[in-house]
C-alpha cells in the first residue's frame, strides 16, 4: 500500500520529501542520486527557468549571472516575506519564491511516482518564533499560503522534533524516555518521548529560534567580517576625532536570508563613502569588492566550510576569501569557535530543560538523547545535552532526514 500524502521537510539549509510505501518511509530523490536538497534557489539574469537545490548552488558557484537565494524559512512571519523585490528584471516576493521551490519539490515527486500529489504534511518547528505567538501564527499562515499557491489542496503540519522521534525511537530501550534534539539551520527543537509496545508517546515539545544560521552569522561576525572593516573607526568629515564603522551592512551580509539585499544602490554608495573615510582603508576596499561582485553568498559558503573544519578536538579550519583578495583567509581554530559560540550554549541547555519541566521530569530520568539535524553535529550540542542529562546515552539519528521519515510514518496512522 502506497500514501498519496506527501511529507515535506521544508527546512531552512536543505529539504526532503518522501512517501509511505508499505508501512515504509521512501525518500524521493527531488534531485537525481540525493535524498535532500539545499534549500536554495537561482534566478538566471537571461531570464531563465529557476533552478533550485544543487544546481542552484553549482550556477552561484560557476560565476553565472544571477540571484542566489538560501534560507527562504527563516522570513516566514516577517513582513519582508511579501514585499516586492525586482529580481533578476522581475518583481517578485519571497512569498512567491518560497511557492516556487514547492511547486519544484511537489512536481519532481509526482514525475517520480506518477501521481498527482495534492495533500501534503509537512514538518515545522515547535516555534517559528521565540515567544512571540503573534508571529508564530502568521508564519504557519504563510507557510500554509504558499503550500496553497503550490497546488496542494490539503496540508497539515506536524511538530519536525515530534516527526524525528516517530522514526527515532527505536534507538533507545523500550519504555525509557528519550529526548530528541533537533537542531536546524533556523531553529532548535526538543520533543521529550517515550516508546514502548509499537506506541509513541509524545510528552512535551519546546523550541527556540536558533539554528545552524546563527552560528554561521556568529562565525562570519567573529572571523570574516573584521576583515572587511567591521570593528573599524571612520574619520569624521568634519572635525577631529573618530566614529565606529556602522555595523548593520555585516550582519545582513553575516545573514543567509538578507545577503541578495546588500546589493542595493544606496548600499553601495553607503560603503563607497566609507572607502574614502575608513582608516583601514584596505579592508573597507574589500568590502567594497564583495558588493561589487556580488560575492556574500561565496563568503558565506566559505564561513559554512571554515566552521564545520574547526568543529572537532584538536581542529583547525579557514575561511578562504581568495576570491576577494588574492590570499586572503581567516583561521578558524577550536578555541575561536568555542568563543564565537559559547553564547549560544546556555539557550539550548535552557530550551532542553524547560522541554523537561514541560513534561515534569527530571533530567536524571532521560535513558537517551537522540541527536537529528545537520547542525546538531556541532560539538557543543552534544556536550550541552551530555551536561544536562549526564546518564543519558547519546545517540544519533538520520541527521538529515529523520525528520522526513518521520513525517511520511505519520501520514499511515489512523
Amino acid at each position: 500500500m502506497q500514501s498519496q500524502t506527501l511529507a515535506i521537510d521544508f527546512g531552512t539549509s536543505n529539504s526532503a520529501a518522501a512517501l509511505l510505501v508499505n508501512g515504509a518511509p521512501w525518500r524521493l530523490p527531488v534531485e537525481a542520486g540525493a535524498e535532500t536538497l539545499p534549500t536554495a534557489v537561482f534566478f538566471p539574469a537571461d531570464k531563465g527557468r529557476m533552478r533550485i537545490g544543487t544546481a542552484a548552488a553549482r550556477a552561484l558557484t560557476a560565476g553565472e549571472e544571477g540571484r542566489y537565494m538560501r534560507a527562504l524559512k527563516s522570513v516566514l512571519g516577517d513582513p519582508l516575506l511579501h514585499e516586492s523585490r525586482l529580481i533578476e528584471g522581475r518583481r517578485r516576493t519571497l512569498s512567491e519564491v518560497v511557492t516556487a521551490f514547492l511547486v519544484a519539490v511537489r512536481e519532481a515527486a509526482e514525475a517520480r511516482t506518477g501521481l498527482r500529489l495534492t495533500r501534503a504534511l509537512s514538518g515545522r518547528p515547535v516555534h517559528f518564533h521565540t515567544r512571540d505567538a503573534v508571529r508564530d501564527a502568521q508564519a504557519e499562515a504563510d507557510l500554509r499560503a504558499c503550500y496553497a499557491a503550490a497546488g496542494f489542496a490539503e496540508v497539515d503540519f506536524m511538530f519536525e522534533p515530534e516527526a524525528a522521534a516517530r522514526a527515532a525511537h527505536g534507538l533507545g530501550r523500550a519504555g525509557e524516555l528519550g529526548l530528541i534534539v533537533d537542531i536546524g539551520g533556523g531553529t532548535s527543537d526538543f520533543s521529550l518521548f517515550r516508546a514502548e509496545g509499537g506506541r509513541l508517546e509524545i510528552l512535551a515539545s519546546h523550541g527556540i529560534r536558533l539554528g545552524g544560521t546563527d552560528f554561521d552569522h556568529a562565525v562570519s561576525m567573529s572571523h570574516a567580517m573584521p576583515l572587511l572593516g567591521y570593528g573599524g573607526t571612520l574619520r569624521r568629515e568634519m572635525g577631529e576625532g573618530l566614529l565606529p564603522v556602522p555595523n548593520a551592512i555585516y550582519a545582513d551580509l553575516a545573514t543567509w536570508a538578507r545577503i541578495p539585499f546588500v546589493y542595493a544602490p544606496e548600499t553601495r554608495r553607503q560603503v563607497a563613502a566609507m572607502q574614502r573615510l575608513a582608516t583601514d582603508v584596505r579592508a573597507m576596499a574589500r568590502l567594497a569588492t564583495v558588493l561589487e561582485d556580488e560575492l556574500g553568498h561565496d563568503l558565506a559558503f566559505a564561513v559554512e566550510r571554515g566552521k564545520i573544519e574547526a568543529n572537532g578536538a584538536g581542529a583547525e579550519g579557514r575561511i578562504a576569501m581568495g576570491l576577494i583578495e588574492t590570499g586572503l583567509a581567516a583561521p578558524v581554530t577550536e578555541a575561536s569557535l568555542d568563543a564565537a559560540l559559547a553564547r549560544y550554549r546556555d539557550a539550548l541547555r535552557e530550551a532542553a530543560a524547560e522541554t523537561l519541566a514541560l513534561a515534569g521530569v527530571a533530567p536524571g530520568q532521560v535513558g537517551t538523547v537522540v541527536l537529528v539535524g545537520g547542525s546538531s553535529l556541532m560539538r557543543l550540542v552534544s556536550e550541552e545535552m551530555q551536561a544536562l542529562c549526564p546518564t543519558a546515552g547519546m545517540r544519533m539519528s538520520e541527521a538529515f532526514t529523520a525528520v522526513v521519515d518521520g513525517l511520511a510514518l505519520a501520514t499511515g496512522e489512523s
